[in-house]
């Protein structure tokens, strides 16, 4: 059964990805909406600055957070200036992490779904007088809607299983930074294994259910098309 900690990192871990995630729709719209429609030389740079995490071991950009978020580091310093405390080992210092980690499983997919759609819908919009916004939410939003389910789940169930820049950013802090990946280390490191394959069995779950739902949902819009 479950322990109160581990109820208690299942609500911070599903805090933390719920929240990720919006944010990551929010900002990374309309970068990945740029990034479909630029020619900009620059786009290079910004899609490896994207993609970076894909690569780059979860520690090493952890460390990196760590010092910037740290009371000597740029952000911490701001915010110990502004009246704060620095961001390291906060919740708000996880989601920020958490953001920067699993930016490119959002940006990439509506990239992805922005680029497919037809430059001439776009031009027929534009002739009938649509504004860009209306362009965007008539036109763009529904053509697109598989890129936003892809980029949500993908981007919530990544926020998830986060462990390494979490555990550098944040810590191990019960209650307040302890997340599902640390709990189940932890109880694996006291050789529990039955609360282990509780919290491990359930995250197997969640992740199997949410990627059929996605294959499921892109098929049906597959065949309508």
């Amino acid at each position: 059964m479950l322990h109160e900690a581990d109820i208690s990192a299942l609500w911070i871990t599903l805090k933390l990805a719920s929240l990720t995630t919006v944010i990551l729709l929010t900002l990374g719209t309309p970068l990945a909406l740029w990034l479909a429609r630029t020619r900009c030389r620059a786009k290079v740079v910004v899609e490896a600055i994207v993609a970076l995490p894909l690569v780059l071991p979860p520690t090493v950009l952890g460390f990196y957070l760590l010092i910037a978020l740290g009371p000597n580091g740029p952000v911490g310093s701001l915010s110990i200036a502004l009246g704060g405390r620095p961001l390291a080992f906060t919740f708000t210092g996880l989601v920020i992490g958490s953001v920067l980690y699993s930016l490119p499983f959002v940006v990439q997919p509506l990239q992805d779904a922005f680029t497919a759609i037809s430059q001439q819908l776009l031009e027929v919009a534009a002739t009938l007088r649509a504004s860009p916004l209306d362009t965007f939410f008539s036109v763009i939003v529904p053509l697109a809607r598989p890129g936003f389910l892809t980029a949500t789940v993908l981007g919530f169930a990544h926020t998830v299983g986060e462990f390494g820049v979490v555990l550098m950013i944040g810590g191990n802090i019960p209650g307040r930074t302890q997340v599902l990946s640390i709990a189940i280390y932890d109880h694996v490191e006291n050789l529990e294994y039955v609360q282990a394959h509780w919290l491990a069995g359930g995250l197997l779950l969640l992740s199997f259910l949410m990627l059929v739902s996605v294959y499921t949902f892109n098929r049906r819009i597959t065949r309508t098309q």
